[in-house]
């Protein structure tokens, strides 16, 4: 697929899933009875224009509240998404992940695909669901951890806000300047790195990750049609080489991989085992 088709793509979904275009002008949360229904991707339930939940913010929620119990119906929904379509979601339904390849795409002299502490890095978002999303808002109550100090997406929602409200502007404090701190360093880093936030910080595409390895929507690679020229993995965003893993747990899904092979070695889409003579890495 190629990138004019994948954006318009990605605007649809992100606009679907921010149908409430009357919340940017009266700056109000739309509170509908969708609300209670999780979106796939990051999305804050703040935005102005959200018109469904975020299954991070509604899974901490859960776990934070007085009364602990364990959200089957977040936790059922965020495995049927994975389990469908692996981090495609993260690819081509993600909000967050959309206005990050569009800020890659402003032109800067300087441009990084790979860096000394990239890989190891990468953990770091498996850590962060452990302790800020499951562990610490058991723990402590009324209180979603990676929401209140880290979501980039709440800290846009929460500008959002403030541009129809500016008495908000003045209730700002510390914290939310901390968050906004954060929400600089991702912009300026997508910027220079494809999708920092995705690779590193993203508690939902850390759950995600894992299910590319099962979900019924996958990647194969031919190897009979194979000429190991290596333009897939050059067009990666991720670093991923399809040839070696189609399936890895970094992939987004974002079929670049696919548009750019020569010989149509590399293909997706829903499928049960491996067809014959093409193996799924």
């Amino acid at each position: 697929m190629d990138k004019k088709k994948r954006i318009v793509i990605q605007s649809i979904a992100t606009l679907i899933q921010n149908a409430n275009l009357k919340g940017f002008i009266t700056g109000k949360i739309y509170t509908g009875q969708s609300k209670g229904v999780c979106v796939p991707g990051l999305n804050c339930y703040s935005c102005p224009g959200a018109v469904g939940a975020c299954p991070i913010g509604s899974l901490q929620n859960a776990l934070s509240s007085y009364k602990f119990r364990i959200p089957y119906y977040v936790v059922g929904l965020i495995l049927f998404f994975g389990t469908l379509l692996g981090r495609l979601i993260c690819g081509f339904l993600c909000p967050f992940g959309f206005l990050q390849d569009l800020l890659h795409r402003i032109p800067f002299p300087l441009k990084l695909k790979k860096f000394r502490a990239d890989r190891s890095l990468r953990f770091l978002k498996y850590i962060i669901l452990a302790v800020l999303v499951i562990v610490l808002p058991i723990c402590v109550k009324l209180t979603p951890f990676f929401c209140k100090y880290v979501c980039p997406s709440g800290t846009l929602a929460g500008i959002l806000l403030a541009l129809r409200d500016h008495s908000l502007f003045q209730a700002f404090g510390k914290l939310f300047t901390w968050k906004f701190i954060i929400l600089c360093i991702i912009v300026f880093s997508s910027v220079i790195v494809a999708r920092p936030f995705c690779k590193y910080l993203c508690p939902l595409g850390a759950i995600y990750a894992p299910l590319n390895k099962v979900s019924l929507y996958r990647m194969q690679c031919d190897p009979a049609k194979c000429i190991s020229c290596g333009k897939c993995s050059v067009v990666c965003d991720m670093c991923v080489d399809p040839t070696r893993d189609a399936n890895s747990t970094e992939c987004i899904r974002c079929l670049k991989c696919v548009h750019e092979c020569p010989t149509k070695a590399i293909s997706a889409g829903i499928t049960g085992l491996p067809s014959e003579g093409k193996v799924s890495r």
